[in-house]
């Protein structure tokens, strides 16, 4: 693994931010880690925690009361991908009792797998989990810009001027969206495929964008998020852990 990748997600540490090393041990994403804190609900050595402490490998951690094992060392985190089919939330509870994408995960007993990004109920193809919230910052935080791409069938077919509002910009209601790129792969009788790619992940971002122009999304499917391509030989509903060596990869591509 390259120096860089290593020191900024996994290297050893006499001692660090309390949220960073709570993420990374899986309980959440860094944001939700500074939400415990902030709520009083995590403690250093018998002390309520505030946002900005630093721990170090002597220190006792508690989240409600919980020991929580602090990873400072050089162990890579696991890294999931998964084909989510149509008709699945990424969610851990859901009122309505739908079916999760969690429910078909492995299980763990002292963290939780966090989901880098979402995909509609009604959108299917890839998903990515990993036990880091470290990691799982990097590839969603905005800054970043990591690309997202798509397969999108449209009942009909785009014309020039859409393809141009489409590539240059479409005012949603929170604000200018735009694909980066676009490419028309075809179709038959009224069903139009494309392939489009966009820079952020805002909720139902590409479906508003074609029904802005009076269009219907009939299926669409992620097929890529940053440096990861959904596997061709993935079946919807199955999943696939990453390699050892596809993880330091993944860290030297993100770092």
């Amino acid at each position: 693994m390259a120096t860089s990748a290593q020191s900024s997600l996994t290297a050893p540490m006499a001692a660090c931010r309390l949220q960073k090393l709570l993420a990374q041990s899986g309980l959440g994403s860094r944001r939700e880690m500074e939400a415990i804190i902030a709520a009083g609900r995590a403690t250093i050595n018998g002390v309520t925690a505030q946002l900005g402490d630093r721990v170090g490998l002597d220190d006792l951690v508690r989240v409600d009361g919980k020991i929580i094992r602090i990873r400072m060392g050089e162990r890579l985190p696991r890294v999931i991908i998964y084909h989510k089919p149509e008709g699945e939330i990424v969610s851990w509870q859901d009122p309505q009792g739908r079916p999760s994408v969690f429910d078909k995960l492995p299980r763990m007993k002292s963290s939780r797998w966090i989901s880098i990004g979402r995909l509609d109920f009604n959108t299917s193809g890839l998903l990515i989990f990993t036990t880091d919230g470290a990691l799982a910052n990097r590839l969603m935080h905005p800054r970043f810009q990591m690309e997202r791409e798509y397969a999108v069938r449209i009942v009909g077919q785009l014309n020039a001027e859409q393809v141009t509002q489409l590539t240059t910009g479409i005012e949603l209601e929170d604000g200018l969206a735009k694909f980066e790129r676009l490419f028309d792969e075809g179709g038959l009788g009224t069903n139009h495929w494309y392939r489009v790619t966009l820079k952020e992940g805002r909720n139902r971002e590409v479906r508003r964008m074609f029904e802005a122009l009076g269009l219907t999304v009939s299926r669409l499917i992620r097929v890529r998020f940053g440096p990861i391509q959904l596997p061709p030989r993935l079946k919807r509903g199955q999943w696939l852990e990453l390699t050892d060596a596809e993880i330091k990869h993944l860290l030297e591509l993100v770092q």
